[in-house]
């Protein structure tokens, strides 16, 4: 097929990422605005000046580092959709929430409107079968996790806190009591099965799982019912329906927090730690850093941010030099 030669706006929004020392196609600047993850060219100029907007050739140059053939950039484009916050945008990133958490459903082959409702013995029995096909054909992981994160460390010189959380969050027993709750909600999963399976994988001392029963305990005497306020109060189904009713305002503030919260984190890891090697051991002394350490793997982390830093940074500098 053959392809229209550039607009003058696309060579012009081509020349200014140049000049951050990357390199940006017209194809791909098509490609992304019809993913909506780059504004209409109609949007590119700022109408006082004519110039094309900083924050346009920002998106572009970003878009360039991290897009490649083949690879998806995941939640990167829900950050952009969530900023842009157009009817549009919102859209999509509610249609791409949506179908990622209904992604255990899917690959078990289940229909998530099929679960059924209710507290009667039928409806409780088949939940049950729903939760165990969710896990059929799933393979535990059995390293520990929290063991292999300290083994890194220490290698590296750095000193963690004593254990206090579980070693595997990916454990058999945990799973299958996760997959209950995604299933069948808080309902079918009392919390005091919860934490007799939180206690067989715990690693440490038992005075937080404890200090969590007497919190919950000294919660339902005075008449609440802290399950109630759980993500998952509603199981899986109930998760879905919120994201679906959400304002579109609330969706996008959401995702934009969370991907400001993983973008800092990465930020710090990768370029921050090459200078001060301690940054990454005060990061992960932090216990929920740490966990998030220990369950997402931090290494292949690393390795994915380390791939992106060189360029990212050029095109910082170069953009801070531009700017001045």
């Amino acid at each position: 097929m053959t392809r229209t030669a550039p607009s003058a706006l696309e060579r012009a929004l081509i020349a200014e990422v140049g000049k951050c020392d990357i390199t940006v196609s017209a194809p791909q600047l098509e490609r992304w605005r019809g993913q909506l993850w780059l504004a209409p060219a109609t949007q590119w100029t700022d109408p006082a000046t004519g110039l094309i907007r900083t924050e346009i050739v920002h998106r572009a140059a970003w878009l360039s580092v991290l897009a490649r053939a083949g690879r998806s950039i995941s939640w990167v484009g829900w950050s952009f959709w969530a900023i842009d916050a157009t009817p549009d945008t919102t859209r999509r990133l509610r249609e791409a929430v949506i179908q990622t958490l209904q992604l255990p459903f899917q690959r078990a082959d289940l229909d998530i409107t099929q679960i059924p409702e209710g507290d009667g013995d039928d409806a409780f029995a088949l939940r049950q079968v729903i939760a165990a096909q969710m896990l059929s054909g799933r393979r535990g992981i059995g390293r520990d996790l929290d063991g292999t994160l300290r083994a890194h460390a220490a290698d590296a010189g750095v000193e963690l806190p004593a254990p206090g959380t579980v070693s595997n969050v990916f454990g058999r027993s945990l799973v299958e009591v996760g997959s209950r709750l995604m299933v069948g909600s808080t309902r079918d999963v009392s919390l005091e099965e919860l934490a007799e399976v939180w206690e067989r994988n715990w690693v440490g001392p038992l005075e937080q799982i404890e200090r969590i029963r007497g919190v919950h305990a000294a919660a339902s005497h005075a008449g609440v019912d802290l399950s109630a306020q759980s993500p998952l109060a509603d199981g899986l189904p109930g998760l879905i329906r919120a994201v679906r009713e959400a304002e579109d305002e609330v969706l996008c503030a959401a995702v934009e927090a969370c991907a400001k919260g993983s973008s800092a984190l990465a930020a710090v890891m990768t370029q921050r730690s090459p200078d001060d090697p301690e940054v990454l051991g005060m990061l992960v002394r932090d216990v929920i850093v740490r966990a998030v350490a220990a369950r997402a793997s931090v290494t292949n982390s690393v390795r994915m941010w380390s791939a992106i830093a060189q360029p990212a940074r050029r095109f910082e500098q170069r953009s801070n030099t531009v700017a001045r």
